[in-house]
Parts: structure tokens; sequence; C-alpha cells
């Protein structure tokens, strides 16, 4: 009940200021908004957004991602919308809701969604959220857009986002492997071997138990193919260091 009241007020207040913005642009049609105007603009977006992504409902939390993404896309990444994504992706796990000792704001969708939206983020922030969520998580489809958005991100900063692929994806594949999981794994592990090389060894280990492992054929077959741009990478940077030696 608190939540509906709180989100009529928040409709009466939007109701309230958008014909305010939306008749200065109509009078101005033939000029850029003034930095006032665009600064009131996004405050109120921003102030939906939290509210919406606050909310009891699906419905409205998934609202609140769109937003976010129209927010990105715009060029938007202030820490506003980093902490709406990061409640979002860690609501239902470590921040939790309960009736009765039931858990009553588990959102696996929103969670994905957020998990999406933070790879497009694409901060130092957003990379420790996602390490978090593969620390926490227990949604396949959530990891799997998680490891997908680290591989995007591509930081790899002593070996953390590596270390955190390789751990949830391990421990699927003793339990319940994940085709779709493992892909992603593989494509993430590819595009932070190439933005920064990796050194642990755990990366390689883990793309030998998917080329081995009881996954599909494409799924095996991509991860040998890494496996093999890995050992290339590897020697050629051998080879590097060791000219560098010779020369000194």
């Amino acid at each position: 009940m608190a939540g509906l009241k709180r989100f009529s007020i928040l409709l009466l207040i939007v109701l309230t200021i958008i014909p305010m913005v939306s008749g200065q642009s109509s009078r101005n049609n033939d000029r850029e908004m003034t930095v006032e105007e665009s600064y009131l603009q996004e405050a109120v977006e921003m102030m939906i957004i939290r509210e919406t992504s606050r909310s009891d409902s699906l419905d409205q939390k998934l609202l609140a991602l769109n937003y976010i993404g129209e927010a990105i896309d715009r060029g938007n990444t202030g820490d506003e919308v980093r902490q709406a994504l990061e409640y979002l992706a860690m609501e239902g796990l470590m921040i939790q809701g309960r009736e009765n000792g039931r858990l009553v704001n588990n959102f696996p969708i929103a969670r994905r969604e957020a998990a999406k939206y933070l790879g497009q983020l694409g901060t130092v922030e957003a990379k420790d959220t996602l390490i978090n969520i593969c620390r926490y998580e227990n949604e396949p489809m959530v990891l799997q857009e998680a490891i997908k958005s680290l591989g995007d991100i591509g930081n790899n900063d002593n070996e953390r986002t590596v270390a955190a692929i390789v751990w949830i994806v391990n421990r699927y594949n003793s339990l319940n492997p994940d085709n779709l999981m493992a892909l992603s794994a593989v494509d993430a592990i590819a595009k932070l071997a190439e933005k920064n090389g990796i050194k642990d060894p755990g990366a390689a280990q883990l793309l030998i138990k998917i080329a081995d492992g009881p996954y599909i054929r494409p799924v095996q077959d991509k991860a040998k193919y890494v496996l093999g741009e890995l050992r290339k990478a590897n020697a050629k940077s051998q080879q590097n260091e060791q000219n560098q030696n010779n020369q000194r």
C-alpha cells in the first residue's frame, strides 16, 4: 500500500513537471534546450528511474530498466544510473525483502536485464557488481548475462574477472552443465584475452573442460578454437619477451 501511495505521488509530480518542460520545448523548436531545461529533464528521468526501480512490481522494475537503457544510449553513465542498476542486480540476493519468512522481491528477469545494462555501462564499478552477481546468483540465465557483460567490459585487473568466470562455470560444470553459460564464458575469455591477455591458468583449464565436457559440439568447438588462440598468443608473448632479453 505504501509503495502504491509513493508511486501515486511520483506520478502527480511527473504530470506536473513534464508539461512545463514540453511547453518550453514546443515554444523553442528552433533552438536546442538550455542547460537548465536539460538538467530538469534529466532530473525528472532519474527520479522516475529511482522510484520505479524500487517499486514492488516487476513491471515497474522492467520499465525502469527500459528507461536506464535509453539513458545509457544517450551517454548517461552517471552514479544514479549505476546505483539503480546495482540495486536491481542485487535485489533478491544481497537485498532481500521478506513477508512471513518468504522472499518476496526475487525477480531474476530484472536481474538479468540489469546485468546486461551493467555491461553497457562499462565502468569499473559495473564490473565489480557483475563479479558479485557471479558470487551470489543462482539463476543460470542471470549468470550467463553477467559473464557476457564481463567480457564486453573487458577489465581483468589482477585476474579477478577471469577468476570469477572460471569459478562460476566450474561450479555448474560439476552440478548441472549449461551450454549457454559455457558459451558465454568462452566468448568472454576470448574478449578478455584480446584486450588484456590472460595469465590465470584457470582460463585454459576451463576451456579444456568445456572442450571435453558434456556440451553440444558447437560449444566444444568454440572452446577448442579459443584455447588454440590462447596458446598462440602465449607463445608469441614468450618469444617477444625472449627477444627483448636478448637485446639487453
